[in-house]
C-alpha cells in the first residue's frame, strides 16, 4: 500500500485524521481518475452528513452515479476492501509533505503549459505567483481563538510591543500611537494640488532615512518626477537649485544620503488605470527575486487610478473602488506591510473647508475599508502661514476625536512637511488654532446642530413612549 492509498483509506476509517487534513486536500493532487472520484465522494459525504462515510455508503453512492464506468467502479470497490490505519501524527506529516510536492509539480506543469501557449487565460507574468502559491502550501492547524483557553496568550498580545513604522512628524505619531502598523491600508484625502503626492513623497523620504525599504508606485506622474520631489526633500534643494547644481555636486550629495541609511527606495511607474493589486504583487515578487528587495512600506499614488483584479467593469463606482481598496488591503496583509495611498475629494468636497468622509470621491466603500484616513486642507490663510490643516477622518489606531484637527508646516519648494511650533499649534486657552478659524467655526456649528438634533430626538422618543 502506498502513501496515497493510506491517505484515502484513513479519510474513511480515521475521523481525527480526516478532520485534520481534509480542508487542505484538493482533487487535482490525486493522479488517477479512480482516486479523484473516491476522494470527491468522501468529501461530499463528510460535508453533507458531518461524519465519515462507510465502505457500504460509498459503494451505494458509486452505484447510483451514472458517470462512474464499470472499470472505475470495480477498481474503487477492490480498493475499499483494504482496511489499514496508522499513527495520526506520522500520517499528517507525510500528507502535508505530499501535498506540497504535488502542488509544486502541478504549478511547474501549469507553467510549462503557459510557456507553450496552451493556457489562454494566463500569461507568463502569472508564473512567479503560481510557484509562490505552490511553495506556500502548508497545514494550518489553527482553527480560531478560544476566548477562555487562550486568555494567557491574549494578555501577552495586549502587552506586546507592536512593530510600528513611525512618522517624522510629532502629531501624526500622537494620533496613531507611534506610527503605522503592518497589514493596514492608510488613505490621504485632499483636493487637486493640495499636497497628496507631496505628503507621500515626504513620508517615503522619511522612511528611507529611517533605514527602511520603500516601494513607491506611481500611476499619475513619471518615475523621474516622483524621484525629483524626493530629491528636493532629501537634499534640501528647490527645483531650481536641483537644475542648477553640477552633476558631480549632485552625486556627492546623493552619496551622503546613501551613507546615512541602509534602506532602499524603488519608484515604479505604471500607465494610468492599467494595473491593480495583482500587478503590484507580481512587482514585489520580482523585486525580491531580482534585487533581493523586500519593502517595509508601500505607497500607491493613487488608488482611484488602479484597476480591480476581481471586477472587470467600472459601471458601479462604489463597488469598484471598494473592490480595489479591499484588494490593496489584502496585499498589505499578505506582504505584511503598511500601504499608503490617496484619493480625491468629490465635487462638494472641493469647495468644503472642513471635509468629512462623505466628501470622498467615487466611493464611500474606500473609507469603509481604510484603517486610517485623514484629510489635507489648505486655504489662503494657511498658505500665507505655509501650513496645511490635517483632519482625522477615521482612525483604528487611536481616538479620532483626540487632536482631531491640527496643522503642519509645508515647504512646497522643497516638497517637505515639518512640525510647527507649539505656539502655532495651540492658543493660550489651549484650543487648537484651527478651532478659531473659519474651519473651526463651521465645524462647531455642525457639531452643535448634530447635538441639538439628537437631543430633540430623545425628547420626541420620551413623549412617544412616556419615558
Amino acid at each position: 500500500m502506498n502513501l496515497v492509498d493510506l491517505i484515502l483509506v484513513n479519510l474513511i476509517n480515521n475521523e481525527d485524521y480526516s478532520r485534520k487534513v481534509m480542508p487542505f486536500l484538493k482533487p487535482e493532487y490525486f493522479e488517477s481518475n479512480d482516486q479523484k472520484i473516491l476522494f470527491s465522494k468522501i468529501v461530499d459525504f463528510t460535508v453533507k452528513y458531518n461524519a465519515n462515510p462507510t465502505k457500504e455508503t460509498l459503494i451505494v453512492e458509486l452505484d447510483s452515479d451514472s458517470k462512474v464506468n464499470d472499470t472505475e467502479y470495480s477498481n474503487i470497490g477492490k480498493f475499499l476492501d483494504q482496511d489499514l490505519t496508522v499513527k495520526d501524527e506520522w500520517l499528517v506529516d507525510k500528507t502535508e509533505k505530499w501535498c506540497q510536492e504535488r502542488s509544486i509539480y502541478l504549478a511547474i506543469m501549469d507553467s510549462i503549459g503557459i510557456l507553450d501557449g496552451n493556457d489562454k487565460n494566463r500569461d507568463k507574468g502569472s508564473i512567479p505567483q503560481l510557484l509562490t502559491d505552490a511553495l506556500s502550501v502548508s497545514f494550518d492547524n489553527s482553527i480560531g481563538h478560544d476566548f477562555i483557553e487562550d486568555a494567557e496568550s491574549r494578555y501577552d498580545f495586549y502587552h506586546e510591543k507592536q512593530e510600528l513604522l513611525p512618522f517624522d512628524l510629532e502629531y501624526f505619531n500622537k494620533i496613531t500611537g507611534g506610527g503605522l502598523p503592518k497589514k493596514t491600508i492608510n488613505v490621504i484625502l485632499a483636493g487637486t494640488g493640495v499636497g497628496k503626492t507631496l505628503a507621500m513623497c515626504h513620508f517615503a523620504a522619511a522612511n528611507l532615512m529611517q533605514g527602511k525599504n520603500v516601494l513607491y508606485v506611481t500611476l499619475e506622474m513619471a518615475e523621474e518626477r516622483i524621484s525629483e520631489r524626493i530629491d528636493e526633500n532629501l537634499l534640501n534643494l528647490t527645483k531650481e537649485d536641483l537644475n542648477a547644481i553640477s552633476k558631480d555636486m549632485y552625486l556627492k550629495k546623493m552619496q551622503k544620503v546613501g551613507n546615512k541609511t541602509v534602506g532602499k527606495l524603488i519608484v515604479k511607474e505604471y500607465p494610468t488605470a492599467s494595473v491593480g493589486a495583482a500587478h503590484f504583487r507580481h512587482l514585489m515578487n520580482e523585486l525580491r527575486i531580482k534585487k533581493n528587495f523586500v519593502p517595509d512600506i508601500v505607497y500607491v499614488d493613487y488608488i482611484n487610478l488602479c484597476l480591480s483584479t476581481r471586477l472587470k467593469s467600472a459601471e458601479n463606482s462604489y463597488g469598484y473602488i471598494k473592490a480595489i481598496a479591499e484588494e490593496l488591503r489584502g496585499l498589505a496583509v499578505e506582504k505584511n506591510v503598511p500601504l499608503v495611498t490617496a484619493t480625491q475629494v468629490n465635487r462638494a468636497g472641493f469647495t468644503n473647508s472642513d471635509p468629512g468622509l462623505e466628501d470622498t470621491s467615487e466611493s464611500f466603500g474606500l473609507p469603509a475599508t481604510a484603517d486610517f484616513m485623514f484629510a489635507l486642507v489648505t486655504s489662503d490663510e494657511l498658505e500665507q502661514q505655509s501650513q496645511l490643516m490635517v483632519k482625522q477622518l477615521k482612525n483604528r489606531y487611536g481616538d479620532p476625536t483626540r487632536h482631531k484637527r491640527f496643522v503642519v508646516g509645508v515647504d512646497r519648494a522643497r516638497m517637505r512637511l515639518y512640525d510647527v511650533e507649539n505656539s502655532e499649534q495651540t492658543l493660550v486657552d489651549d484650543k487648537p488654532v484651527m478651532d478659531s478659524s473659519s474651519f473651526g467655526e463651521r465645524a462647531r456649528e455642525e457639531d452643535t446642530m448634530k447635538f441639538m438634533t439628537k437631543k430633540q430626538g430623545r425628547k420626541d422618543f420620551s413623549k412617544l413612549f412616556g419615558t
